[in-house]
Order: structure tokens, then sequence, then C-alpha cells
């Protein structure tokens, strides 16, 4: 097949960069020391492709593979204290039913710590002075909530450990690791804090919070008589804050008026907190510990871009230091304390080193009412603007885009678009009152900030008017389908990747875990039970008749979240309706696509598509092996 494109020949692209080193496995990731700092263990691709933890004796070159996942691959692991094994996380398919499983890194002997069918386990706790335990929440006894269960990491054995009345999300254990705090959520969508003086006593309430307002706790000091939360009560961001237990006294400790709490940073063993971040265009550390200070400072001059302290050994004598930045891998180094030296380590993906990669600039722009949007661009390397353009927007919708290395833009811009992500209202961490501006505001005033976004983009002679394209995933699907509906003739075509088309249908198949949150949801999108009609006239699923522009959907057929009928029932409509729609099952996958044969399917679909419609380039879809993908397969839930 032809490769198209429209650019000027004056202008020029550089070459086409290979999807497999765009959305491939990382050859290397997630570096973590041992709590005694005699190995390292990481995360990288076995014989078939497929991710497994490794592990080598520090100083040495003896990396051998630990686990022996057989198809999804292992993405999430921790070391347990006792420094003899390691935990990782798997599910099923993309169920989300989480397990917990141990691995053994002398005899890789591996168990399933938490072996019950259709549940679902959240790590809760590890602590340096219990190495052979773990506190899991596990909603054995009801779907609907996860009590506390006491895991011995010697034998296996499961005790239960703290009932959960049925609201509480988050539990938090003492430096003695016994659970003496609690957030619940509370029947008006807001939240409470209970505290209890030791494991055997009552819960009583220490402060609330409303549903405008968010809070938590989170961690217990060494000695137990402060609980360290955050809050954004009494203020419009998140802070953090030191609850005294005994006088029931408050005392901030660090704030920023606009910008909710980002990242902590705590002492690996005295549970002091050193450091914490602030998510702003880019991200902005806070020292609180001076002990640190010439740390973070070296830290901070020795390569550009923005870095986090990934691990370190209890001792704290070693860090493991990774710096991202927008045209390239991150980068993880060790850093020695004693000599503030740096010794390379690996990059996540060193094919990614010497290419034509784009930037990536933070921007802002005046919505229709005066609030301010913030977002980035990505433009691509070495044409002049304007250019066909792809509005990509986050998931959430509570959650940001932030700066760096995004594989979506960087696919995007090589193939000769340009893209903007926009944080529209109600997207986290800018603090309550934009968060709030998001309430009740689906298909309504957080579109409005993507259309202001698009004539941003038109009048600073971006963008191609006629050649805007919609995508994301999850909220950003959803956002996607209401470009189509609600304003159809703005984009050229879009794209949604796992995005409720039916407000009531969503609402209506949350997973049971999400029960106690219900109330919440129902504040900040419409309340199911009281205002149906309000929900679905901010469904797309009731505007199918208005479309006009393309759509390319693509749905994982186990997602807890956002069930298939989601994708079904609008491919449903729009081929009774004689609209064009084209269709991507994965069988073996949930809320996106964790296999990178099915990455690599799917936006080998997505980017011809994109380049029929918009006219960038695309990379021939060529043999993709072992995906899951059916392609417009028979539909079964009616419209």
């Amino acid at each position: 097949m032809q490769n198209i494109t429209v650019q000027d020949p004056k202008n020029e692209l550089p070459p086409l960069i290979e999807r497999e080193i765009l959305f491939g496995n990382p050859e290397k990731t997630s570096p973590k020391l041992s709590p005694d700092g005699k190995y390292l263990a990481y995360i990288a691709p076995d014989e078939n492709n497929v991710l497994q933890v490794r592990v080598r004796t520090v100083g040495q070159e003896d990396d051998r593979q630990l686990t022996a996942d057989k198809k999804r691959g292992i993405r999430i692991f921790f070391w347990t204290y006792s420094g003899e094994e390691l935990i990782y996380r798997q599910d099923t398919d993309g169920d989300e039913n989480w397990h917990l499983f141990s691995v053994n890194i002398e005899s890789k002997l591996v168990r399933d710590l938490t072996p019950f069918q259709g549940v679902q386990a959240q790590p809760i706790a590890l602590d340096h002075n219990f190495p052979n335990q773990i506190l899991v929440g596990m909603n054995i006894r009801d779907r609907r909530k996860h009590d506390v269960y006491r895991i011995n990491l010697k034998n296996g054995a499961v005790e239960f450990d703290t009932d959960n009345p049925g609201n509480i999300v988050g539990w938090t254990a003492d430096a003695q690791f016994q659970v003496r705090a609690a957030t619940a959520t509370t029947p008006d969508g807001g939240s409470e804090l209970l505290g209890r003086q030791t494991a055997d006593k009552s819960w009583e309430s220490l402060r609330s919070w409303g549903a405008d307002d968010e809070g938590g706790a989170f961690m217990f000091s060494e000695n137990g008589k402060i609980l360290y939360i955050i809050g954004n009560h009494d203020a419009n961001a998140e802070r953090l804050i030191a609850f005294d237990l005994e006088t029931k006294q408050e005392t901030e400790i660090i704030s920023d008026p606009e910008y909710d709490l980002g990242g902590i940073v705590v002492h690996p063993t005295n549970r002091e907190i050193q450091a914490v971040s602030f998510y702003k265009d880019k991200q902005e550390w806070q020292i609180l510990d001076q002990s640190i200070a010439e740390d973070f400072e070296a830290i901070g001059k020795f390569r550009p871009g923005e870095f986090d302290l990934t691990s370190r050994n209890l001792a704290d004598t070693t860090w493991l230091v990774a710096y991202m930045t927008d045209n390239g891998p991150v980068y993880y180094y060790v850093f020695d304390r004693a000599s503030r030296t740096f010794t390379f380590l690996f990059s996540k993906q060193p094919k990614l080193e010497n290419l034509p990669l784009s930037s990536m600039e933070p921007i802002a722009y005046s919505a229709r009412d005066g609030l301010t949007i913030h977002g980035y661009l990505t433009k691509p390397v070495g044409v002049a603007t304007p250019v066909p353009t792809v509005l990509l927007v986050h998931g959430g919708p509570w959650g940001r885009d932030t700066w760096g290395y995004n594989s979506e833009s960087q696919w995007l811009a090589n193939r000769g678009y340009a893209v903007l992500q926009i944080n529209f209202r109600g997207s986290g961490g800018y603090g309550k009152a934009f968060l709030n501006a998001g309430n009740r505001e689906w298909a309504a005033k957080m579109h409005d900030d993507l259309l202001d976004g698009v004539n941003w983009l038109v009048e600073t002679g971006i963008a191609q008017q006629d050649k805007i394209a919609i995508m994301g995933g999850s909220y950003g699907g959803y956002a996607t389908l209401v470009g189509l509906t609600f304003s159809p003739n703005v984009f050229a075509c879009a794209v949604d990747i796992v995005g409720p088309s039916n407000l009531i249908t969503l609402l209506q198949t949350i997973p049971p875990y999400w029960e106690p949150r219900k109330a919440s949801l129902y504040h900040r999108v419409g309340n199911l039970e009281t205002e149906p009609e309000f929900l679905k006239s901010r469904s797309p699923l009731s505007f199918v008749d208005r479309i006009q522009k393309p759509l390319l959907i693509a749905q994982g057929a186990n997602d807890p979240r956002v069930k298939v009928a989601e994708s079904e029932q609008i491919v449903n409509a729009m081929e009774q309706a004689g609209k064009p729609v084209e269709y991507v099952l994965y069988t073996d996958e949930g809320h996106g696509f964790a296999r990178p044969e099915n990455r690599l399917h799917f936006y080998a679909i997505a980017e011809e598509f994109l380049a029929k419609y918009l006219g960038g380039r695309f990379e021939p879809a060529g043999n993709i092996a072992n995906h899951s993908g059916v392609v417009n397969p028979q539909t079964t839930v009616d419209s």
C-alpha cells in the first residue's frame, strides 16, 4: 500500500519511526534495589517478548530471570523487606482482579499469596520492622468492599485483620504494623477520616470533607502520635498536614495555592517526610529535610529534564534515580550519596536515543468563560505549520496530562501531525476550584474547553481547520464520542479507545468495588437514580443521528470499568443508521492494551485510519503475530 503524504517538498519530515520502537516492550525498566542493597531487580522481556522480573547481584553481571509469566507480562513489582523475595501483581486478561504473587530470588519458587477466584487484592502496607508480613485489602466476603488481611510471607497463611463496614476506601497502618486509620466515603459524596487508638478499639471520626473537597490519611509518624493527612479543606489545593491525634490540632506542613500536592518522599526507616513535589507545567520539588538538600541539588544538575527518586536501600547510602525528558527514553542511574557520584544503569528504550523526536511544549489559553486551561503541544519535526492535528484527550477524567516522553504523541508527530493534550476543567492537580468546575459538565463545559483548544490551534496557525481529529481512551474515548455527536462539524475523524457511550449503562455496570465511591460519581457526573434523563442528555449514544464523520473504536473484551457493551451499542446504532464506523475488539484485554502484540495491531489500524482522513503518513501494517484483535466482530448488544 502506498504511503500517503500531503507535505510540501520544501518541508520534510524525518524518517518513519517503527511502531515496534514506539509501542513495543521496553528493553529494561522499573529498577528497584533490595532493602539490603545487595540486589537490583528490574523488568525486561524474555525470549517470547513477555515482560518478566529479572535480578542481578549489585556489582556483578549475573542477571537472571525470576518469573515465568506466560502471556500478559509483569508490569508492577516490589521487594519485601526480608530481601529474599519480590511480590508482583497480575490479573487475568485485563479483568483487574489482581492477585499478588511472591517469588523467591534463590529458588525462583512462585506463590500466589491471594489465591481467591474473582477477588481483587490491593497491597496496603509493608514495614521493615515486620519483614515477613504484608497487609492486603481483599473483597473476599463481599465483592463491594475490601477488608484487611495479614499475610505471612514465610508460609502464605492468610489471616483476617480488619473489617470494612462497607464505606472504607483506604487503610493506613502505624509503625507497629497495626491498622489505625482509615479513609471512608460518606453518603453525600464526601469523605471521612477515621482513627482508633489500638486495633481492638472502636473507630472514631477525626474529620470529614464535603463532596467538593478531597482528603484522606497518608502516614503515621514513627511514634504514632501524628497522622499525616492530605486535604484541601480551608484551601483551594490539597495540602500536607500533620494531625495531632491527642489534641486533634492540624498543622500545615506545605502547600501551594493553585496546585495539589504531588509526590511525597519518605525516609526509608524513620517515617520522616523529606521532600514533596507539585506538578505545575512540569514537576517542581520542595525539600523539607535539609539532610537530602545537597543530594537533590546534585541530582537536579546532573541531567536535564525531570527526575524521580525511584528506590533506596534501608541504609540510605544508595539511591536509584530516573530522569525523564520529552524527546527520549527514561534514563536510570545509581546515585552514591557519600561521593555524590552517578553510575549509568540503563535506559528504558535505547532505540529512542538518537531518533528525531519532537519536544513537548506547555501551553495555556483562556476558555470562553475566562478559565485558564493548561495543556501540552507536540509539533512534528521538520515541517512548518499549519499541519493536520490530533486532539489527544486524557482519561479519568480526574487525571491529567503531564510533560515528558509520550509514545502516542511522538507516534502522531512522526506521522506528520501536531498533537494537543488539554487538561480541561475537571482534570486533577490544579486545585479544587478547577476540579469542581467539571462537576456535571460532561459533554458540556468540559467539552467546550476542548473546542476552545481547537479554536486556539487554528487561531495560532498550528492546525489546518478541516484536518483535526479527536482521539482518547476511557474518559478520553467518551470525549471523542462527544466530539462526533455534540460538535459533528469540528473533527475530520475520531478514534475512541474503551470509551463509554451511554452514561446510564456506564453507571449501571460499575465494578462492585466502586460501590463506596458511587455517591461521589453521582455528584460529579450525574445521579443515576434521580436524573436518568440528564444522563441520557449527556450520552453520545442518544445522538448517533448527528454523526457525520468516520469513527474507529477499540475495546477490551474483559474491561471491568467500561464494559464491552459501551462500544458495541454505539457500533450497532451507527451501523443501523448507515454511519461510518470501524470496530476492533481485543479478546484478552481490559481497560487498555497491556500486550505489545495488541498495541502494535491497534496502532497500525489507527494510523492507517488517520492517514485516510487527515493525510498523514503511515507505516504499512505488515504481519503482526499473536494479537487477539477481531476487526468488525459480530456485536451482540441491542442499541
